[in-house]
């Protein structure tokens, strides 16, 4: 195969698939893998000049998040966590919070995938009211032992986090940390597969 062609699986159907094609994809899954923190950097950046009607833009939101999560002294994945916990915004605009989990479900731990998959209800807590939806909607997860992380969440980094006036890190601040966070997958199916070996 030439440099300007890649060599590509030749079956029509998986039944048809043979050891040799699964070489070629894992090579390539590898190559692609690695890129998944600039493909990440790359959506969130779709967030800038994004202001929904809010104060500040979406961008300047997760920025805010992440900068008072590490101000706060939180760890490297919390604030990778906060920093990407709206990315869904762009494509999910009922389930934003799922789709950041989904994104971040192989990297972080339970209890921080909990608090993103689940942000959207508990930030509820404090606009829901306005919008004719029971602000104590939170309160199905009371016995959930990661029901005062989410709430903590909330309080903190995110409902306080449209101030114009805040000095935020910029992104490139946090790109190293999304660049480490994003490496290596915590869990996943394919964790211990030969295409994620390298």
């Amino acid at each position: 195969m030439s440099a300007q062609t890649p060599e590509r699986a030749s079956f029509r159907a998986m039944t048809g698939a043979t050891a040799d094609d699964y070489v070629i994809i894992s090579d390539n899954f590898r190559k692609y893998s690695k890129d998944l923190p600039d493909r990440v950097l790359t959506h969130l950046r779709l967030l800038d000049g994004d202001f929904g009607g809010f104060p500040i833009d979406r961008l300047q939101h997760s920025l805010q998040s992440a900068t008072r999560a590490h101000l706060d002294g939180r760890d490297e994945e919390y604030v990778v966590m906060a920093l990407l916990h709206d990315i869904g915004d762009t494509l999910g605009s009922y389930n934003h919070a799922d789709i950041a989990a989904a994104i971040l479900q192989p990297f972080l731990s339970e209890e921080n995938y909990w608090i993103v998959k689940n942000h959207g209800i508990f930030q509820g807590y404090y606009f829901f009211h306005h919008i004719g939806l029971d602000p104590n909607l939170r309160d199905q997860y009371k016995d959930h032992p990661y029901f005062n992380a989410c709430a903590e969440f909330c309080e903190k980094y995110d409902q306080n986090a449209f101030d114009k006036d805040y000095d935020a890190k910029p992104l490139s601040f946090f790109e190293p940390m999304v660049r480490r966070v994003l490496a290596k997958p915590r869990q996943s199916i394919y964790k211990n597969s030969d295409a994620a070996t390298v």
